[in-house]
């Protein structure tokens, strides 16, 4: 369980001063989902440049050039790869026929090491799952709508991802996994997180005035590319083969071996009468109580599990 959060300041309205107080409150409130590792993945001066370091969020000392409109950020909760050995990190920088790219990841994939078999991916010494839509972008030898779809359908899991390109163009491939994201029209701006919940803590302490704002949608299949000036433009890739991984494979979703463990509930939380109420609908939905305490044992809220018990999501 990580978060992706960042912004987009296509307006070029904010400070550098702005940027990196907007980009701390999100990295901290991120917390919420990681703390293993932060990093962020940033243009400047027509280069991409990744900074990360096995450090909570608020503990990142963040320093960004006045040109730099995009930032891309990721806190992580160790599942696969030590946090202490840096490249396991996100984001992760690569470049598909010669181009640069960034990307990060929520979520977990299961089918990684049979796709570098399937696919004869190069062996690296990055021991994440989530390296492998790394290789299969550079492999593909470009970063479009049409190459992250096919990425995305080749995985078998739970994600979401961000992707950031060379031109400052960033993209959101929503998988069953959860993303927010708001946009202030009148200060050309947008920012993201993982959960509503966690962008709407960091909202309100983001140290500048916050305009209007409108949300994004984007549903579990779809594709947002949103451009250096703003834009946005939309796909979809085929979630078909994700739905089945994730509900029919439910195993994987309440497997322990993978997690860190370190965030362990609260025994007094077990009483709650949302608890309750989720133990008593978990038989709808073919999982028994035990089920849920086990997930309430590794991190999620009770809100992220009800959204899996009706949305898939978690």
């Amino acid at each position: 369980m990580c978060c992706l959060f960042g912004l987009m300041d296509y307006s070029g309205t904010l400070t550098a001063k702005q940027k990196v107080g907007a980009l701390h409150t999100l990295a901290t409130a991120a917390e919420a989902r990681g703390t293993d590792a932060t990093g962020i993945a940033y243009r400047s001066r027509g280069r991409l440049y990744v900074y990360k370091r096995p450090l909570p969020g608020h503990r990142m000392h963040f320093r960004l050039p006045q040109d730099t409109r995009v930032i891309m950020g990721h806190t992580r909760m160790t599942t696969q790869g030590s946090a202490k050995k840096n490249f396991n990190n996100h984001p992760f920088l690569a470049r598909a026929r010669g181009r640069a790219f960034a990307l990060a990841h929520n979520g977990m994939i299961q089918n990684d090491l049979a796709l570098q078999r399937k696919e004869q991916l190069p062996r690296t010494n990055i021991q994440t799952d989530s390296y492998v839509a790394v290789q299969l972008l550079e492999q593909s030898g470009d970063i479009s709508s049409r190459t992250l779809g096919a990425m995305a359908e080749k995985l078998e899991g739970t994600f979401a991802f961000t992707v950031l390109d060379s031109q400052n163009n960033l993209y959101f491939i929503r998988g069953n996994n959860p993303l927010c994201i708001y946009h202030f029209p009148a200060q050309g701006l947008y920012l993201y997180a993982s959960t509503r919940e966690i962008l709407d803590k960091a909202i309100e302490r983001i140290p500048f005035r916050l305009t209007e704002k409108a949300v994004v949608d984007l549903t579990c299949g779809e594709i947002l590319k949103i451009d250096a000036r703003g834009g946005q433009s939309r796909s979809r890739f085929d979630d078909s083969r994700l739905w089945y991984s994730n509900y029919m494979s439910y195993s994987f979703c309440f497997d322990t071996s993978r997690s860190s463990g370190k965030r362990l509930l609260n025994p007094e939380r077990a009483s709650t009468s949302h608890t309750r109420a989720l133990k008593s609908m978990a038989g709808a939905f073919g999982y028994a109580p035990w089920e849920i305490d086990r997930l309430l044992q590794e991190g999620f809220t009770e809100e992220e599990i009800e959204d899996y018990l009706y949305c898939g999501e978690l």
